[in-house]
């Protein structure tokens, strides 16, 4: 008896981890869903004057010093990242993260059409607006895509070296917020400091290896 239940428990472990591939439909909805994710988080924390990790932070940045939209300095930044990405992850992965990055350049170039925000405190941009945009990588990485950008390098060195991506994150986040203090008062980046805290901690927590079984 005792050596059936272990049988059979290995056979639904077994069956677990097979997972069950994406379908067409679900990769496009929820790539869908995880640019509108990053959008919504990029706008309330550029509403509050903040920057956040990764290569969003990089574009909210630069925003603030140079006179180019945020969705317009993103897609710079992340043309090499999209290079290094075909080389590396395949043609399929770097196409979807390039589909993914121009979605988001366009949906923030929409926003001011779209809707404005008047006031948004400081604290709830930082929570909401980093969780929001480590939401949509999340979703985004479930259905192998990337943002751009240092999320593509993160992602490599988690498949290729088991380094978790989250961490990875939390390390580049670090240096991009240290950076900024150049360009911001000391208390944004405090509060900046909360998002990409809110936006790692997603992907820390969710995407780890052999979590997630479908592909």
């Amino acid at each position: 008896m005792k050596h059936d239940t272990g049988a059979v428990s290995g056979a639904i472990a077994a069956t677990d981890t097979i997972g069950v591939p994406h379908s067409v439909v679900e990769d496009i909805y929820a790539m869908v869903i995880g640019m509108a994710f990053v959008v919504v988080g990029l706008v309330l924390l550029k509403a509050a004057g903040l920057v956040t990790g990764g290569v969003a932070g990089i574009a909210l940045l630069a925003s603030y010093v140079f006179p180019l939209p945020v969705g317009t300095i993103f897609t710079l930044v992340n043309i090499p990242f999209f290079l290094f990405a075909y080389f590396t992850m395949g043609a399929r992965f770097a196409l979807k993260s390039t589909v993914a990055s121009f979605g988001i350049t366009f949906a923030l170039a929409a926003m001011p059409q779209t809707f404005d925000i008047a006031f948004v405190n400081p604290l709830f941009a930082a929570f909401v607006g980093g969780t929001l945009c480590g939401m949509g990588i999340l979703a985004l990485a479930r259905h192998g895509a990337g943002v751009g950008g240092t999320g593509i390098v993160t992602l490599w060195l988690q498949r290729k070296r088991g380094i978790n991506a989250g961490i990875t994150q939390v390390c580049i986040d670090t240096t991009i917020l240290i950076a900024s203090l150049a360009t911001i008062p000391a208390g944004r980046v405090a509060w900046s400091a909360i998002s990409a805290i809110a936006m790692s901690a997603m992907v820390v927590a969710w995407h780890k290896p052999g979590r997630y079984t479908g592909r």
